[in-house]
């Protein structure tokens, strides 16, 4: 049965009521149906650790109780998903703060004010309608839930992290990866393929790393994290094929 503190992997699919509209899954076929699919994704199972801020409130208390193999289905209302709209977080932004940041901007944008994010709803006579409400805001949620394991194993919690946070991508394979438990402190060693993804920032990886260590502190009796880089020659078959093109043109420039 599952506790708040535990580490579980779950499948889900998750619908506006309203409208039926699914706007996020684990599994790849409702994805592909949904129009949601991107082949840069990995669909898994999600590992969570239950009560860890990795799902909404009112989702993780309707897992505690359920076990392996369960499949529930739950509503939330506004209140218990991202809030009621706000009117007052809907702005008029002038059409010179885009013009000076080489934003051309365009009913249905998605974009950054600061450090709001908003969705275009207007340009016109020089100024911007920036709606910055959750997308989700106002909307009644339906949640179906399926407890597909419960994590026991030290090493598996410290990777299901990983699969988590880390910018994963189709050739990551989690199995290359290896972890090293030695009292309090853990070490990990990336599948080498993670060193030539070129898809993430630095700044993205580093907090994904920072991210990982903090929910293995705060949910085993584990004080450091350590990641270890190494760099070997890899084979053709092992680099992904946009390093690849990013090589050759850095050959073709020299």
């Amino acid at each position: 049965m599952v506790n708040k503190g535990d580490f579980i992997k779950v499948d889900f699919i998750a619908k506006i009521k309203e409208t039926g509209e699914i706007f996020e899954t684990t599994y790849k076929d409702v994805a592909k149906e949904a129009g949601l699919y991107n082949e840069q994704k990995v669909f898994i199972s999600m590992p969570v650790v239950v009560g860890g801020g990795h799902f909404l409130p009112a989702i993780d208390e309707a897992l505690v109780g359920m076990e392996k193999g369960d499949l529930k289905h739950i509503e939330l209302l506004p209140k218990d998903g991202f809030g009621e709209r706000d009117p007052a977080a809907v702005k008029m932004i002038p059409f010179k703060e885009f013009k000076d940041a080489n934003i051309k901007p365009a009913v249905g944008m998605q974009v950054t004010v600061g450090y709001n994010e908003g969705k275009i709803l207007t340009v016109s006579g020089g100024r911007v309608k920036v709606d910055f409400n959750h997308f989700l805001a106002g909307k009644t949620l339906e949640y179906d839930l399926t407890i597909v394991k419960v994590i026991e194993d030290d090493e598996e919690k410290v990777k299901g992290m990983i699969e988590l946070h880390y910018p994963l991508q189709p050739k990551f394979d989690l199995e290359k990866t290896e972890v090293k438990i030695d009292g309090k402190t853990v070490s990990i060693e990336l599948d080498k393929v993670a060193n030539y993804n070129n898809n993430q920032t630095q700044f993205a990886i580093s907090q994904a790393k920072l991210r990982t260590s903090k929910d293995i502190w705060n949910n085993m009796d584990i004080e450091k994290v350590e990641f270890i880089e190494s760099y070997e020659k890899p084979s053709e078959s092992e680099i992904p094929e946009d390093n690849k093109e990013n090589s050759s043109s850095q050959e073709d420039t020299e």
